[in-house]
Order: C-alpha cells, then structure tokens, then sequence
C-alpha cells in the first residue's frame, strides 16, 4: 500500500515480477561498464520488499560490477518497518552495507494509520532495534505538517526517537504533491505550526550534540550522509532502476518510472532513460547556487555566479535570507523556514519583484 504523501514510483501487484526487475537492474549496470563508484543509495521507494534472496542477488551483483560494499565510503539501504525482517536484515549486512535509512515518519499510532502507514511505533522500535545489534548506522526519517499532528505530537515524536539513540535524523515538512491521495484529498500544511515545530527540533538537537548540516538533515558528528552531500555538493551519480535520477558527464537525467517500459527497454540492450537535459550558462549556474545553499556550510560563488545573480543575492541579503561572510554565502537561521523562497531566485524565471 503506498503512503498518502508519497510521490515515487510505486506498484501494486508485481511481486511476480520481482526477479525480473532484479535482473534488468543489473542488466542496466552492465550498460555502464567501468563507471567508479564510492558510495551507493538503495531507495525513493522500498528495496525490502524484495526477499532476502533477491536482496542478496541484486547487491551481490553490483558488488561484481562496482567492488565490494564493505569497500565503499557508505553503502545505505531504505528500509521499511513493515518488510525489515531479520533474514532481510541479515542480508543486508552480509552483502556489506553500511547503514540504513529507516522511514518512521511520527511515533503515534494514530497518526501514523492517518498517512497510510501499516506498522506501529512499537513495530519500528523492534526493526530499529535489530538494525541496531546488527552494526548499521542508522537514519531515522521524521515529518512535521501531518493532518492532525500538533506540536506536542511533534515534540514526542522527536522525543521517542531520540530515546533510540540514531546516527542520524532527517525531519521534512509535508509537501502535498497532486498525484498523490493527500494532494487528491486537498490536504493543507499548517505552516506555522511546522515552523513552530521546527524551531523546536532545532534548539532540541542542538542540545543533544547533533550537526545541523543541511536544510533538513542533522547527523551526529561523523555520521553526515556522504551520499546525499554528493547531491547538494554536484558531485556525478548513476542511477540505476525504474524512475531513477542520475547526473553523468554533465546531463541530468531519469529512467522510464513505468515497470514495464524500464524492464522492456533494459532488456532490448538500451539505456532506459526518459528524459535527459544538460543545463548550460546562467542556469547550470543557478543550479550550483541553489544546491549548495542547501548545506548549512554553504557555498563560495564563482565571480561568474555572483555576476550572474546581483539583483538576487542583493535582494536576499537585504531581506536577511542569506549571509555574505568572506566571500562564503549561506543561508540564515530565519532562512531556513522559508527555504523554497531562496531557492526560486536561482532558477528561471530570474526577474522577479520582492
């Protein structure tokens, strides 16, 4: 059953499929021979709804193809607290992941049925506490702006999953995306409530130790996903699988996100790519800016970026959305309740009135 926010790929009825899709992943792989890989990012979806054999299958497949996963900087995996089960869990671990991203989301039962969730907290606490004796670093995935969630909700939440101990914590804001069945049900993101609840999950982690590193990521120190920052930071990913993002010699592109297109096209020794674009000039310029505003470090502009957004960086420094200290500019702390705001001014159209 998908989420009723949750806007990836997603299929009912194609477990017999399974194998199939398996195979075609690494039948994509082998369409990108000799590509260099350090760390690796199973997830936008649920891998453990594979079986523990087709886990093994698929990791120890691209462990042939890209080296060993107990040899890469960080190898994580999704998982689920509805499909984690221990042999899935032991898998994992033997086929040498490093760490697993464990989509919680709130810790009430009730609010948890509410987004279309099928575990409880006390499901979650088991997986996570199987994970844990396994040896894995752990992310936890939190979500403020759920339809009846208040800001005691919220609270506990963070509260309850701070008890565990994790690596790692990303909170997100509701987004109400159309195709899925909040946007179809009109769903409406109290945003001050989210701000209220944010401002109190900042001053909490920072209590307990954790780094703030990224707009919605706060890890303890040495625990900053190395594979997401490659994002934030332009670093080039291959994407494998159905919908799958990917950012090679210089284009940006996704994979077909329909199953059967995907597994069609791979199958016929064709890349499976839908679309593709290569940004050029003051948009791939717009592109840097916006991602490495995204790390709470930030980022130095180019001269070829600051020439290329006065008028904007001006604008957002005078509106005290950003920060210019020694050439380094970053986002403020009141920035990082109206984040979106900062970031449109990066890509087109650029004109716009305050």
């Amino acid at each position: 059953m998908k989420c009723f926010y949750c806007d990836f790929a997603a299929f009912s009825g194609q477990g017999g499929s399974m194998d199939r899709y398996v195979s075609a992943i690494l039948a994509e792989a082998d369409l990108h021979p000799g590509r260099a890989v350090d760390t690796l990012y199973m997830g936008g979806g649920t891998p453990t709804e594979l079986s523990a054999a087709q886990l093994t299958r698929l990791l120890d497949g691209l462990a042939a193809r890209f080296g060993p996963l107990g040899g890469l900087r960080e190898s994580t995996v999704e998982a689920s607290p509805e499909t984690a089960d221990a042999a899935r869990l032991d898998a994992l671990a033997a086929a040498g992941v490093s760490r697993l991203s464990l989509g919680l989301q709130t810790a009430s039962d009730r609010l948890l049925k509410s987004i279309g969730r099928q575990h409880t907290f006390a499901d979650f606490r088991a997986v996570y506490a199987a994970a844990r004796v396994r040896g894995f670093a752990l992310s936890v995935d939190l979500m403020q702006g759920l339809p009846g969630q208040s800001k005691e909700d919220a609270a506990a939440d963070l509260e309850a999953v701070l008890d565990l101990a994790p690596d790692h914590l990303s909170i997100y804001t509701l987004q109400v995306e159309d195709r899925t069945l909040f946007g179809k049900r009109e769903i409406e993101v109290d945003t001050d409530l989210a701000r209220e609840t944010m401002e109190t999950a900042l001053e909490r982690l920072a209590a307990e130790g954790f780094v703030h590193y990224e707009v919605s990521n706060f890890a303890r120190p040495g625990f900053e996903s190395l594979h997401n920052t490659g994002y934030w930071v332009d670093r080039p990913g291959l994407g494998l699988g159905c919908g799958a993002a990917g950012f090679l010699d210089g284009a940006r592109t996704q994979n077909e996100d329909k199953l059967t297109p995907y597994v069609t096209r791979v199958e016929r020794g064709e890349k499976p790519v839908k679309s593709a674009e290569r940004l050029e000039g003051r948009e791939k310029l717009g592109e840097t800016m916006l991602l490495g505003l995204r790390m709470l470090e930030g980022l130095v502009p180019t001269p070829a970026m600051r020439a290329a957004f006065v008028p904007q960086l001006e604008r957002l420094c005078s509106r005290g959305l950003i920060a210019d200290e020694g050439g380094r500019v970053k986002l403020t702390r009141e920035s990082l309740f109206v984040a979106n705001e900062v970031f449109r001014e990066f890509v087109p159209p650029w004109e716009r009135t305050p």
